[in-house]
């Protein structure tokens, strides 16, 4: 069975702490309704979560994951979604089971805690505060903190520098490519979560360090 000792704990969002898909699916059919076309609904919208607002409003229309969206639709749809989330950032969603008592754990254990996220700030903090966990986390990168987002390494070796350590004796917490991408990239080790969002492909399929049920596993690898 592999360990893990990191110094630092990197712990992403949407698909890793919290099921956000009920409030985004909420806002991306209000948000067809407001377009005059036909809505989507949860499932659909499930298998598109993972890679910020603006690629969920692509995907809400055209249809599609990938795919090249008409400019003036886009330039329209964002900012209604915008409103539409800042107004439903939290009502829906819920923390996974096992969330709270891994964050016990880790903090029992005197892990340095971190969020990471591609959601933008103005939604990440809300959020977490609204399901009372922003306070667990000693830095809160979210989308918009840095020039990049995640796959690129650049959040993660932020937040090692901003602590003062070393990526390989670090790890990152999440639940998509693009997490394990990445982690990689950055040279930290990757648990991933195997209830997340990663569009219908089986996480496993990315070669993480270790692929959990629960957070509320973690003690048996920490």
């Amino acid at each position: 069975m592999k360990k893990f000792n990191p110094k630092l704990v990197m712990i992403d969002v949407d698909g890793t702490l919290v099921d956000s898909v009920p409030d985004l699916a909420y806002c991306v059919d209000e948000l067809m309704v407001t377009m005059g076309r036909e809505k989507w609904g949860e499932a659909k919208v499930r298998h598109w979560v993972g890679n910020g607002v603006p690629k969920l409003v692509e995907r809400s229309l055209t249809g599609e994951l990938e795919s090249t969206v008409d400019k003036a639709d886009f330039d329209k749809a964002y900012p209604i979604f915008l409103d539409l989330y800042a107004q439903n950032t939290s009502g829906r969603s819920c923390l996974y089971d096992g969330v709270l008592e891994g964050l016990e754990y880790l903090k029992a254990q005197g892990y340095t805690l971190g969020c990471v996220t591609n959601k933008a700030e103005q939604f990440t903090h809300p959020l977490l505060k609204d399901l009372g966990i922003f306070n667990e986390f000693e830095i809160v990168i979210s989308g918009d903190t840095l020039e990049k987002k995640k796959p690129d390494p650049m959040p993660l070796l932020h937040a090692a520098k901003h602590f003062s350590v070393a990526p390989k004796e670090s790890l990152m917490l999440g639940d998509s490519i693009s997490d394990v991408k990445a982690s990689r990239a950055a040279g930290f080790e990757i648990i991933c979560m195997s209830y997340g969002y990663n569009h219908g492909d089986d996480i496993r399929d990315a070669n993480p360090d270790l692929v959990i049920d629960s957070m509320a596993e973690l003690k048996d690898y920490l």
